[in-house]
């Protein structure tokens, strides 16, 4: 994992998972856990990108 996507998986999950995954069933993922509270969007992540 490069430095570049540990910073945007901290600062905008959505980006990160988008930029690994496109736009799919993961993004989607992330993007409503950012919107319910930051913190399950940064875990979800760290966790597909791993």
């Amino acid at each position: 994992m490069s430095i570049l996507t540990i910073i945007l998986n901290i600062i905008l999950p959505p980006l990160a998972v988008f930029m690994k995954h496109g736009i799919g069933k993961t993004f989607l993922i992330s993007l409503i856990l950012t919107i319910i509270g930051w913190l399950p969007g940064v875990i979800h992540a760290f966790i597909v990108n791993d």
